[in-house]
């Protein structure tokens, strides 16, 4: 009885208390717990898409294949460009594109270059349809460049125009202020020419007549035989003077033989410049110099006149005299060519700028 009632007072206190309702348990799958509601998974975001594979081929006109052209893929707003090589088979392939817009750009040596375009989507196999490369059209450009001989020559059949009323030759002008330089050849052109116009024949023989007639260089004598010598002393100085000043020396020197016409400036300027040009030309270089050809020549033309004028009249001082004599007929003939000589010119090469 004891041990009952020791039972039953023990356990009022815990039918006092007030009952709690028991939690449920939790269910359990026997899988890991997914994540909640806006929880990203581990390097995973919800909007990422899977790169894919552009492929194709490249084919020519007649269906064969284009190994070895080159395929370029430009994917819209990315400056990055991939590149491949299409295979003996004419096949390309691109593997892990980002998808979105591209573009491809093909070529090949001797075709002209294609492209072709299209939207690879997420894990997409795109494969393009076969490009076709079109034979390149040849295209030849032709340059055609004068060479300095080339414009000489022109320049050269200009001069030869140049006659004074239309009769007299006046070669050695030039009214072309930036003119070719000769070459070797050209220069013993012009001499040739020069010396050996029918003209010159005829002006030879006036300057014959008028020796003759002043009994200049009295040891060749009067009649035929007189004149005849000074007809021939008179062509032998020409042709010496002309050669060796005109050709020979020019070309050794690298000078320019031909006086160049100024036209401007006032009349002072222009008459100084003429006289000057009897000891002053131009060089190849186009600079100018001391005229060494024309001064030398003179003195080699008047120590080559000792063969064949009078005894009497031989000597350095004929040397010296017809040196001194062919300068200063050049400067007197420049003085001409300046003033004078344009106004009775009626080929002149560029007329409107020469003044008279």
């Amino acid at each position: 009885m004891w041990l009952s009632l020791s039972v039953l007072i023990c356990s009022l206190p815990a039918l006092a208390q007030t009952p709690q309702p028991p939690s449920a348990p939790a269910a359990t799958s026997g899988l890991p717990d997914a994540p909640g509601i806006g929880a990203p998974a581990s390097g995973q975001l919800p909007d990422q898409r899977s790169s894919g594979i552009i492929n194709g081929t490249v084919v020519d006109a007649s269906g064969a294949a284009v190994a070895g052209a080159d395929v370029k893929l430009v994917r819209q707003g990315q400056s990055t460009t991939l590149e491949v090589m299409t295979d003996d088979n004419g096949q390309f392939s691109f593997t892990n594109v980002a998808p979105g817009l591209f573009q491809l750009t093909i070529t090949s040596n001797g075709f002209a270059p294609q492209t072709s375009s299209g939207m690879l989507h997420s894990g997409e196999v795109y494969t393009v349809l076969p490009v076709t490369l079109a034979v390149a059209t040849a295209v030849t450009e032709v340059r055609v460049v004068v060479t300095r001989t080339e414009v000489a020559e022109a320049e050269i059949k200009d001069e030869e125009k140049q006659r004074v009323l239309g009769i007299i030759p006046n070669f050695y002008v030039s009214y072309v202020p930036d003119a070719a330089p000769l070459d070797s050849k050209q220069k013993f052109e012009l001499a040739w020419r020069s010396t050996f116009d029918p003209v010159t024949f005829v002006v030879t023989a006036g300057v014959a007549g008028i020796q003759q007639a002043n009994n200049t260089f009295s040891g060749y004598g009067q009649g035929a035989q007189g004149y005849g010598k000074r007809y021939g002393a008179s062509f032998a100085d020409l042709i010496t003077g002309t050669f060796i000043g005109g050709a020979i020396l020019p070309s050794l020197l690298k000078q320019d033989p031909r006086y160049f016409y100024r036209g401007t400036g006032g009349v002072r300027s222009r008459a100084l410049y003429a006289i000057a040009n009897a000891v002053i030309c131009k060089g190849d270089n186009k600079r100018w110099q001391a005229n060494y050809s024309s001064m030398l020549g003179s003195l080699a033309a008047g120590g080559i006149s000792n063969l064949y004028y009078p005894a009497s009249d031989r000597g350095a001082g004929l040397t010296f005299e017809n040196a001194a004599i062919g300068i200063g007929a050049t400067a007197a003939a420049n003085l001409l060519q300046e003033f004078v000589v344009p106004k009775f010119t009626p080929h002149l090469p560029i007329h409107q700028s020469v003044k008279n």
